[in-house]
């Protein structure tokens, strides 16, 4: 096993659990909820981790982390139509009501 990824907000960390996932890459969340152990550690020891459950996985996990962290530096941010909620640019559905994005032609 090996760490991939580690991030303080551990919605990133989940997301780049599921990216990994869905591309077969076997992979379990680290520190989920150590936070509460900031103080007596460095926050740093308490930030989530993916970790792959094969070490073979990891080239290839660590392109599909760089990819997406690329691709999302490359999309514009949205705002919903139905809620008004802005939106960053990598996601295809509003996290606030579930609606997509309106496509102009």
């Amino acid at each position: 096993m090996i760490k991939v990824y580690s991030h303080e907000e551990r919605f990133l960390v989940q997301q780049v659990k599921d990216l990994l996932e869905s591309q077969g890459i076997g992979c379990f969340i680290k520190n989920e909820f150590a936070i509460g152990g900031a103080g007596d550690l460095s926050p740093f020891d308490c930030w989530p981790e993916v970790w792959v459950i094969d070490d073979d996985w990891q080239p290839k996990a660590q392109r599909l982390i760089e990819d997406a962290a690329y691709k999302n530096t490359q999309q514009q941010d949205w705002r919903c139509a139905e809620c008004g909620e802005i939106n960053g640019g990598s996601f295809e559905l509003c996290w606030n009501c579930g609606a997509q994005p309106v496509q102009s032609c």
